[in-house]
C-alpha cells in the first residue's frame, strides 16, 4: 500500500525483530483488492500492489542487511474443501500468492477467509511453504514454532498447529482484568441492544438461492426502498443491496428474546456498518451496466446485488450463487467466465415494465455502494443525490411499519436461465 504521489509506503512494510544474534523480518501487507471492500474515498491516492511482486522486491534488500529468517504476514487467503484445518482442496488467491513467492520466504501467516488451515503449499522453486491462518474472532490461536540455525541465521524448520480457544470445550482461562472490561460495556450495550424494533414470521436467512438472491436480501432492500420511495418527484423506484453488507442472518428464536421479535442488537448485527442511504438517478443502460458489473473483470468474486420488490430481471451466469458467494472466490470463478455480459436483453424490469435504456429512474443504494464500492463504479456516474436515513433506521422504521411480522423475502426478483 504506497502513496500515489510520493511511491513511499503509507507504513513501513517491515518490521525487523532482533533475537540473539539473529533478525527475523516480518513482511505486512494489506488486501491488494483493499478497494473493494472499503468505500474508495476512504483509500483515495492510495494504490494497493500485487502481493507477492511486493514480497519478492523487498528479499535483495533485506538479504544486504544479513537477513536470512522471513516471515510474511497478509490479509488474504484460501478456501479449503473440509472444515477444521484440513488443507484438503485448498483454493483461492493465497495459492497463486504462495506459488510465486522467492525461496527466501520461511513462513506464511494468511487470513481475510476467516478459514481455519495450516499447510504446506509449493513456492517458486517448488519448495513447500508453511501457511497457517486461523480463522476469525480469536476463537483459533496458530502456534508456530520456528527453528533458526544460530550459524547461518536461516531458518531450518517451521511447524505449526491450530489451537481452538473459542469453543465451550476450550480449557484457556479467561483473563479477570480482559474480562471486566467487557463486562462494562456490555452493560451499557444491553439495554438498546435488547430493545425490540419489529416481528418476524420465520428466520430471515442470508443464504443464496441458484440465482444469487437471499431473503434477507430481499427484505434489506425493501426497506431501503420504503425509506426513499415518497410522493415527490425524487421517489424511488428502485433499491440495490451489495450482499457482503448483509452479515447475518435474523433469526426466530434467539436466547433471551420472545420469538419472532427483533432486537436492535440482531439488525445491528445484519448490518453493522452505519452507511446511509443514497438516492440517485440513472439511466436504463446505467443499470444494466450496473447489474453486468456483478461479475465483471475487476471482480474477485461475483457480487450479485439484492433488488427490490418490483425490479426483476434475468441473467445466464453459468454458476449457481446458492452458496456464501466468498467461497465463488476459487477455481470456478476465472477469467473464462468473469466479465461477460450475463444479463438477458430486455429481461430488465420495473412493476411488469421493460426499462429504457434512454429513460432516467431513481435508484437507492447505500453509501458503500454510492461510492463505487464493491466495483460498481457506474454508481458514481448517478446524478441529483439525495442523502437519505441511515440503513438500520430504514430497516427498523420497515420493520415498525409490519406489526404483524415480515415474511421472508420471495427470492423471485433474481431468475438465473
Amino acid at each position: 500500500m504506497v502513496d500515489s504521489a510520493t511511491n513511499s509506503t503509507l507504513f513501513p512494510g517491515v518490521g525487523i525483530k532482533s533475537f540473539p544474534g539473529i533478525k527475523v523480518a516480518f513482511i505486512g501487507m494489506t488486501l491488494e483488492g483493499t478497494p473493494t471492500i472499503v468505500s474508495p474515498s476512504g483509500v483515495a491516492g492510495l494504490e494497493f500492489h500485487d502481493e507477492t511482486d511486493t514480497v519478492n522486491a523487498m528479499i535483495p534488500q533485506l538479504k544486504a542487511q544479513g537477513i536470512e529468517a522471513i516471515v510474511v504476514l497478509i490479509h488474504e487467503g484460501g478456501f479449503p474443501t473440509l472444515e477444521g484445518g484440513n488443507c484438503t482442496g485448498l483454493s483461492g488467491p493465497i495459492l497463486d500468492i504462495v506459488n510465486r513467492l522467492h525461496t527466501e520466504v520461511d513462513l506464511v501467516i494468511s487470513g481475510h477467509t476467516h478459514k481455519v488451515y495450516n499447510c504446506l503449499i509449493n513456492n517458486s522453486a517448488d519448495q513447500s511453504v508453511r501457511v497457517t491462518s486461523a480463522g476469525q474472532y480469536a476463537r483459533v490461536l496458530s502456534d508456530v514454532d520456528m527453528i533458526i540455525d544460530t550459524r547461518s541465521k536461516d531458518v531450518v524448520a517451521v511447524s505449526a498447529n491450530n489451537i481452538n480457544v473459542g469453543s465451550s470445550t476450550s480449557a484457556v482461562v479467561q483473563d479477570p482484568s480482559l474480562l471486566e472490561l467487557v463486562d462494562h460495556y456490555a452493560a451499557l450495550s444491553a439495554m438498546p441492544a435488547t430493545r425490540v424494533i419489529g416481528n418476524i414470521t420465520a428466520t430471515i436467512a442470508r443464504d443464496n438461492n441458484n440465482s444469487g438472491e437471499s431473503a434477507l436480501g430481499d427484505v434489506i432492500a425493501d426497506a431501503q426502498l420504503a425509506a426513499t420511495r415518497s410522493a415527490g418527484t425524487g421517489s424511488a423506484v428502485v433499491a440495490f443491496m451489495n450482499p457482503g453488507g448483509i452479515r447475518a442472518d435474523l433469526p426466530f428464536s434467539a436466547p433471551g428474546k420472545v420469538d419472532g421479535t427483533v432486537t436492535y442488537g440482531e439488525a445491528f448485527t445484519v448490518q453493522p456498518f452505519g452507511n446511509s442511504l443514497v438516492t440517485m438517478t440513472l439511466t436504463g443502460a446505467q443499470l444494466y451496466a450496473l447489474l453486468e458489473q456483478q461479475w465483471g473483470t475487476a471482480q474477485p468474486f461475483p457480487r450479485i446485488l439484492q433488488v427490490s420488490n418490483g425490479f426483476t430481471y434475468a441473467h445466464t451466469f453459468p454458476l449457481p450463487l446458492n452458496r456464501n458467494l466468498d467461497e465463488a472466490e476459487g477455481a470456478q470463478f476465472t477469467n473464462s467466465v468473469r466479465g461477460h455480459n450475463y444479463v438477458v436483453p430486455r429481461s430488465v424490469m420495473i412493476d411488469g415494465a421493460a426499462i429504457s435504456p434512454s429513460a432516467s429512474y431513481r435508484v437507492t443504494v447505500n453509501s458503500f455502494l454510492a461510492d463505487g464500492g464493491g466495483t460498481f463504479t457506474v454508481l458514481r456516474e448517478g446524478t441529483n443525490r439525495l442523502g437519505g436515513a441511515v440503513d438500520t433506521d430504514a430497516l427498523e422504521a420497515y420493520l415498525m411499519a409490519n406489526p404483524t411480522g415480515v415474511v421472508p423475502g420471495p427470492q423471485n426478483r433474481i431468475i438465473r436461465q
